[in-house]
């Protein structure tokens, strides 16, 4: 069978105790974290890090001169590992998120990357090996209708000014609150059915909203 020379780590926190005079906690703080003095340090058995594989090389005793292969991602440090996902996962969130306050809906592309990133960070709490496979994105929604708060605020005015049932009501007398309740009441009594028998299939009529189809979200 082959030979592998494995380099492990593991860290071995270092610590000191030192009194600082400042105006704040965060003065002393930052004055603690510049102190470049560590003639008191101390080693904290007790709290070192898990033992992780840092590089790997084919061969035998070839620890910086046979050729290295890449590291299992399970055997990464955990933290780092998770740190790193870190970075990722935020920066879809900041995607996502950008595309929800525009009210478009995400590509493709990214909810197949999510997908993925999704099956990566499970693997990572559970100490497993990256998956290797692209993961099935999620099906795509089919929205009939969308009802979005932020925009019933600027109809408000251009409705009272028509519909005399509510001229002497102000637009400043309705309120956050009532435009959410009223939103509700929309979304949980609104009859969708005439929606479902409008809906056509190219070449078929259908009213039945399981072979229906919609414009996608």
């Amino acid at each position: 069978m082959p030979d592998f020379t494995i380099e492990t780590t593991y860290h071995l926190p270092v610590f000191r105790h030192r009194t600082y005079a400042a105006a704040t906690l965060e003065a002393a703080c930052r004055a603690a974290v510049e102190d470049d003095n560590w003639d008191l340090a101390e080693k904290d058995y007790d709290s070192s890090g898990e033992v992780h594989i840092t590089c790997v090389w084919e061969g035998a005793h070839s620890a910086y001169t046979g050729p290295s292969v890449q590291v299992p991602s399970q055997f990464d440090e955990a933290v780092q590992r998770r740190a790193r996902h870190f970075e990722i996962l935020l920066g879809l969130l900041k995607i996502f998120f950008d595309d929800a306050h525009a009210a478009q809906p995400p590509s493709l592309d990214w909810l197949a990357r999510s997908a993925w990133e999704i099956a990566r960070g499970e693997a990572i709490l559970g100490n497993a090996p990256d998956p290797d496979k692209p993961v099935e994105p999620p099906k795509a929604n089919h929205v009939l209708a969308r009802l979005q708060e932020e925009q019933v605020r600027n109809a408000i005015a251009a409705v009272l000014e028509v519909d005399d049932n509510f001229r002497a009501l102000s637009p400043t007398a309705v309120t956050d609150d009532d435009i959410h309740t009223a939103c509700l009441t929309i979304a949980t009594t609104m009859d969708v059915s005439g929606c479902f028998r409008q809906c056509r299939i190219p070449g078929s009529a259908c009213g039945d909203p399981r072979s229906a189809s919609s414009a996608p979200d």
